[in-house]
C-alpha cells in the first residue's frame, strides 16, 4: 500500500520542476535587449557554430539542441569539428544557415530549421538582422566571448543556461569562473603600473608578420593578467600588422604566439591531435622565420605559444592563468592552467578539451 501510494505521489512530486520547465523565460542578452520564450528552447539556431562549446559547459549533449549553426567551426577549425562529430556524430546533419565571415545568412535555411530562437555572436550579427527576424516571430538572443569577454562572459554563460533550462549549471559553471578569476585577482593585488610589455603574435607563421591584437579582445584579457599589450600602443583598430622592427624596437618582456589548426600551413598547430614537442618544434621554428629570436625575452626563454580559440570561449580561463603566470611568475607561478583544464573537462564539458593548448619553448631550441 504505501509503495502504490508513493508511485501515485511522484507525478505530484515531480510538478514543481515541470512547471518551472515549462514556464516563461525572461532573457536580457549582452546588448540589454529583452527577451521572453514560452519554455526553454529545444531548437537553437547558432550563427556561430562555436557557440556549441560554450552550450558543452552546461548540456550534457548541446548538439541535440541545435537545429541549424554556421560553417565557422568545420571550416576555421577542423580539429575541433572532428571532436564534435566523434561525440555526437548528428552534427554532421544539422543544416548551414550562415557561411563566411561576412555573415552570408541564408533566411529560407533559418526559418526551415524552425527554431525557438537564435543564439547570434555579438561580433557576426549584421545591423539590423536582430529587429528584421524578431518581426518575423523568430527570437534573437546576442551572446559575447569575442569582443569584451571580461565584461560579457558571465551574463552570456547566464543567458545559456536560462535558455536550455539549466540555471543551476550556469551557477555552478559562474562560481567556478569567477572563483578562477579571483585567484588571479588576488595574485596580482598592488600590481599598479608593474606590468611587463607583451607582443601577442596572432596566427604567428600561418600569416605575414606580425599580425597582432590592438584595442580588440586579447587585450582585455592581456591586461587582466597582468600585462601591457604594445599592440594597442601600435594599433588603431582591434587587430593590425605591426612590422618586426617596431616590434624588436618595442622590446617586449614577454612573447606569445597563438596558434590552431594550422598543421601544414606554416603556423604553430595547437588543439586536438596536438603533441607538446610539436608545439614546441614549430613555435622555435615560427620564431626563426619570422625573426624575432634577436628578441631578448625570446633569448632569456620568455617566449610561449597559445591556442588562438580561447579568444571565444568561456574556457579563456585557462589561458587567463596561462598568462598571468608567463606574466608574473614570482605572483602566479602557482598557478595550474593545466588542472584547471582538467576540472573543467571532468566537472562540465561534454566535449571535453583535448590535446595542447599552449606550450613554454624550451631552452636550447633555437
Amino acid at each position: 500500500m504505501k509503495r502504490r501510494a508513493l508511485l501515485g505521489a511522484l507525478p505530484l512530486l515531480a510538478m514543481p520542476f515541470l512547471a518551472r520547465a515549462q514556464a516563461p523565460i525572461h532573457i536580457t542578452d549582452v546588448q540589454g535587449r529583452q527577451i521572453t520564450l514560452p519554455r526553454p528552447a529545444r531548437r537553437i539556431v547558432l550563427t556561430q557554430a562555436r557557440h556549441v562549446l560554450a552550450m558543452a559547459l552546461l548540456h550534457r549533449d548541446p548538439v541535440s539542441l541545435v537545429s541549424g549553426w554556421g560553417d565557422d567551426l568545420r571550416r576555421m577549425n577542423p580539429p575541433d569539428y572532428a571532436v564534435v562529430r566523434s561525440r555526437f556524430p548528428r552534427a554532421d546533419s544539422i543544416p548551414i544557415v550562415m557561411r563566411g565571415q561576412a555573415g552570408g545568412i541564408s533566411l529560407e535555411k533559418l526559418i526551415e530549421s524552425q527554431p525557438d530562437v537564435v543564439v547570434a555572436g555579438q561580433a557576426v550579427m549584421q545591423d539590423g538582422l536582430a529587429e528584421r527576424l524578431t518581426e518575423m516571430g523568430i527570437p534573437v538572443v546576442i551572446i559575447d566571448f569575442f569582443i569584451d569577454p571580461m565584461k560579457n562572459t558571465r551574463q552570456s554563460m547566464a543567458v545559456l543556461g536560462k535558455l536550455m533550462g539549466l540555471e543551476d549549471r550556469a551557477a555552478a559553471f559562474d562560481a567556478f569562473y569567477t572563483s578562477h578569476l579571483a585567484g588571479i585577482t588576488d595574485r596580482l593585488s598592488g600590481l599598479g603600473a608593474d606590468r611587463p610589455k607583451v607582443f601577442i603574435h596572432a596566427h604567428a607563421g600561418g600569416t605575414a608578420c606580425c599580425s597582432s591584437p590592438g584595442q580588440g579582445a586579447y587585450n582585455s584579457m592581456i591586461r587582466f593578467s597582468g600585462g601591457h599589450n604594445i599592440g594597442a600602443d601600435l594599433l588603431l583598430g582591434p587587430t593590425g600588422e605591426v612590422s618586426v622592427e617596431n616590434v624588436i624596437a618595442q622590446n617586449p618582456s614577454v612573447y606569445v604566439a597563438t596558434g590552431g589548426p594550422f598543421g601544414g600551413r606554416g603556423g604553430i598547430p595547437l588543439g586536438p591531435g596536438v603533441e607538446l614537442e610539436q608545439a614546441q618544434r614549430e613555435l622555435a621554428a615560427v620564431i626563426k622565420r619570422s625573426q624575432l629570436d634577436v628578441l631578448p625575452a625570446v633569448r632569456a626563454g620568455r617566449a610561449h605559444t597559445i591556442w588562438h580559440g580561447f579568444n571565444d570561449t568561456p574556457a579563456h580561463v585557462i589561458m587567463l592563468e596561462a598568462l598571468a603566470r608567463w606574466f608574473h611568475p614570482e605572483r602566479c607561478g602557482d598557478l595550474d592552467p593545466a588542472a584547471t583544464r582538467a576540472a573543467l573537462n571532468e566537472q562540465f564539458l561534454s566535449i571535453p578539451m583535448e590535446g595542447t593548448h599552449w606550450a613554454d619553448l624550451p631552452s636550447g631550441m633555437l
